[in-house]
């Protein structure tokens, strides 16, 4: 029984190598391409110059602020609709969560250029309301990660009896907004945090609405210098990926660290 146990655990040990290093060369290699071809010079050497001229292009510089403000906008405004209004559905009206669903996941059925022919009229208004700035790209963002953020959100509401939590919340005074910020999203930090994450990615790599409504954001940015020096364009791809993946691991290590954490509390208590 012993040997057998311990030629399983091996195969899984290999099988889970195998997985890691499959993955890591389709997500690494491209990258590995991508830095050889921005660090190319003259003759054959190696230069940092592309990478040295993000900091010197003030268009590209206000597409990456554009892009990240966008982010950050767009997760606040998520997080601000998405979790009271599914928190209230599952203590309140249990029948609508079906309801709520559909209309988040309603965007994945609907083509972006679609989405942009649609959204355009009204868009007038929000330009002429708040200005034509690229921050207005906050609205339609959010729309377009609500599908993503409510399954990584829904399968944290999942996880917790959030009725019970929620009903002893307010039994003992609790008003709703305190019910929600100090048990309901601390329960749900994981669910939080994947959605935060898969908001930004979404928001840092959209390009056919920011195009269509000549916003300037870090692809649409990128793309217009692509046609003029491409090593500067491979090399802020290169940046925003590395940007990435460095942001998806952070998060994920908080979120790993945060849950050892609550185990070690729940374990003292």
């Amino acid at each position: 029984m012993t040997a057998t146990r311990g030629s399983g655990q091996t195969r899984q040990r290999v099988a889970r190598a195998a997985i890691i290093l499959l993955i890591g060369g389709y997500l690494l290699l491209p990258m590995f391409a991508m830095l050889d071809f921005s660090t190319r010079g003259p003759g054959g050497s190696r230069t940092l110059d592309s990478f040295i001229a993000i900091g010197s292009n003030r268009d590209l510089l206000e597409g990456i602020f554009n892009s990240l403000a966008t982010a950050v906008l767009t997760v606040m405004g998520m997080l601000l609709l998405l979790v009271p209004t599914m928190t209230w559905t599952i203590v309140r009206v249990p029948r609508m969560r079906r309801v709520v669903e559909f209309l988040c996941l309603l965007p994945l059925a609907i083509p972006a250029i679609v989405l942009v022919v649609g959204i355009a009229p009204v868009y007038r208004g929000v330009t002429f309301l708040f200005g034509g700035s690229a921050l207005t790209l906050v609205f339609i963002d959010i729309i377009l990660v609500l599908p993503f953020a409510y399954r990584a959100l829904d399968g944290a509401l999942r996880s917790i009896d959030v009725a019970t939590l929620a009903d002893a919340g307010r039994s003992l005074g609790a008003s709703w907004p305190r019910v929600i910020r100090q048990i309901i999203v601390p329960n749900i930090r994981p669910g939080i945090l994947s959605a935060s994450v898969l908001a930004v990615a979404l928001v840092l790599g959209e390009f056919t609405i920011s195009s269509l409504l000549n916003f300037d954001t870090l692809q649409v940015t990128i793309n217009l210098i692509g046609k003029r020096d491409a090593f500067i364009s491979v090399a802020v791809c290169l940046a925003a990926l590395t940007f990435a993946f460095v942001l998806i691991y952070a998060i994920a290590a908080f979120g790993s660290a945060d849950q050892r954490r609550r185990q070690v509390a729940k374990e003292d208590e």
